[in-house]
């Protein structure tokens, strides 16, 4: 069961696509986050989102907002992935030990050892305000996570 609004957003530490150790607390008292867990690189529906979101980038990464992308997908892959697909944002590797950070969130699909499509928008001061968590073939609508940040 995914962790809901309201609730103090577990704390991180993941490398990048770039080998960079990148922490949520890192962003507590700086920036909001959207944090989106997903399956797997180079799928169909997560390429379609995670480029969604670099074409909009400016709305989800800029002074109040920090964009994280987690999936269990390794560094290296993820690295390959970023350059093919030209995303400037951190994608991060929930990879080992695996899928550690999305138990934490409540997302991991334990038959299938991947996450599922969980979002959660979490506020500066570190709480879950917004979450949203969709199957594995269906699609989230990036304007709700818009009007989530709009609400914080």
């Amino acid at each position: 069961m995914a962790i809901e609004a309201g609730t103090k957003a577990p704390d991180f530490e993941l490398k990048d696509n770039h080998g960079r150790t990148v922490k949520l607390s890192d962003f507590r008292g700086e920036k909001n986050v959207v944090l989106l867990f997903y399956p797997f690189a180079f799928t169909g529906v997560c390429t379609g989102e995670l480029c969604a979101l670099r074409d909009e980038l400016p709305k989800f990464e800029n002074d109040e907002t920090q964009l994280l992308a987690v999936s269990n997908d390794s560094i290296h892959t993820l690295r390959v992935f970023a350059e093919q697909e030209g995303l400037e944002y951190p994608l991060l590797s929930d990879f080992w030990p695996h899928g550690e950070t999305s138990r934490a969130y409540g997302v991991f699909d334990e038959d299938k050892g991947c996450a599922v499509r969980g979002t959660f928008i979490i506020d500066k001061e570190g709480v879950v305000r917004w979450t949203v968590v969709n199957g594995l073939p269906d699609a989230r609508d990036l304007n709700d996570y818009v009007k989530a940040l709009d609400a914080i």
